[in-house]
């Protein structure tokens, strides 16, 4: 994610990854492993690596009109 927009925006979508990646078990296994890549700052760099993919969910279910349950 760029720095670039709405910083409320980008703060609040990495809190959204946050609270998604202890719900579901496939992101929770990316933000693991994100987070043993690097020796410094692990949480925030998984989390701000995982936000993007989270995004990326929400935007093809909304395309598709899918819902998540």
């Amino acid at each position: 994610m760029t720095k670039t927009g709405n910083k409320y925006l980008r703060y609040y979508l990495v809190e959204a990854a946050s609270s998604f990646r202890v719900h579901n078990e496939e992101y929770k296994r990316f933000y693991q492993r994100k987070y043993n890549e690097v020796p410094k700052h692990q949480h925030k760099r998984a989390l701000v690596l995982t936000a993007p993919k989270f995004v990326r969910l929400v935007h093809s279910m909304l395309r598709s009109s899918q819902s998540f349950l």
